[in-house]
């Protein structure tokens, strides 16, 4: 099998080549800017708006893993032009490669689109892989965390600094990104039948999830500090959110779109959406991943520790 990979150069993205590099399986991967020769990996310069980049990407690959897409986006276009049209033209550049198979990385988001010009928009980009006549699975991950992440790593920083603000009550499941790099490898052959056709939410094995306080302590554990962590009113999120963006404009990491689903209390991977255990299973648990995730931060000085 040759996988061509949308989103290589992100963070599921490289846990996904470091997948792929101990399976060997040769990956073609889509990338924006020059990389580093990589093992494996066949560069392709473009992106998701490059229908001649998407064509070269595609061609003589037998499955497409869609990762790449817009998380934050000042306004519904932006979101629109990265995970609706874009999502648009890698099916268009698969279909026309004659790929057998199509993985698209969602987002459980995409569960409550009424929510969120980001949830309305994973959504829009399932709709159309699911009519593109492809042999697909779509999957939803939940929050994901691993080394080189930075939107986690902003609750991290927080912990170091024994405060971590939580949205309102509610709770969310997790998964480590090597355990979702291992699904998206398993489920992107596909070999037909058991992953075709189907939707599916992954975790970490926590049954309910992690209540937003409960996930807060064992960040704080992991990073080896006591926090406080207090739920911040819808109010105050949406005016830190404007701050935010006033600050750091379109690098804004809360955004009010952000504060619209994170307030929603249910980002719980739904069990009737679980991969059958057969076919995947979460391996890292995710206390220790935290501890892990939160000794890789300090190694590398992301958060003021020395260089390992």
């Amino acid at each position: 099998m040759t996988l061509a990979v949308t989103g290589a150069t992100g963070f599921v993205g490289q846990a996904v080549l470091d997948e792929a590099g101990r399976r060997g399986v040769p990956v073609k991967a889509l990338t924006r800017r020059e990389q580093q020769p990589r093992d494996g990996v066949a560069w392709v310069r473009g992106d998701l708006q490059d229908a001649a980049a998407l064509t070269e990407l595609c061609s003589g690959c037998d499955a497409v893993l869609h990762i790449a897409g817009v998380v934050n986006a000042q306004d519904k276009v932006g979101f629109v032009a990265g995970n609706v049209d874009g999502t648009a033209n890698v099916v268009a550049a698969a279909k026309a490669a004659g790929a057998e198979r199509f993985t698209l990385v969602s987002s459980l988001s995409a569960r409550e689109p009424q929510l969120s010009d980001y949830g309305w928009s994973k959504r829009e980009g399932e709709k159309l892989v699911e009519a593109s006549g492809l042999d697909w699975t779509i999957i939803r991950p939940p929050a994901i965390y691993g080394p080189r992440d930075t939107e986690m790593f902003e609750l991290f920083r927080a912990a170091h600094l024994r405060v971590i603000p939580m949205p309102p009550a509610g709770a969310a499941s997790m998964i480590h990104v090597d355990d979702l790099a291992r699904l998206l490898l398993d489920c992107t052959p596909g070999e037909g039948g058991s992953w075709s056709g189907k939707v599916y939410e992954p975790d970490d094995g926590r049954a309910g999830g992690w209540p937003h306080g409960e996930l807060a302590l064992a960040i704080g554990e992991a990073v080896g500090r006591d926090v406080f962590a207090p739920a911040m009113p819808v109010g105050l999120l949406r005016l830190v959110a404007r701050i935010d963006t006033l600050v750091r404009g379109n690098g804004a990491k809360l955004t009010q779109d952000r504060v619209s689903y994170m307030i929603h209390p249910n980002w719980v991977s739904s069990p009737d959406k679980a991969v059958p255990a057969t076919q995947w299973q979460p391996q890292i648990e995710t206390s220790h991943g935290l501890r892990a995730t939160a000794d890789w931060y300090r190694e590398n000085g992301w958060m003021g520790g020395r260089k390992g």
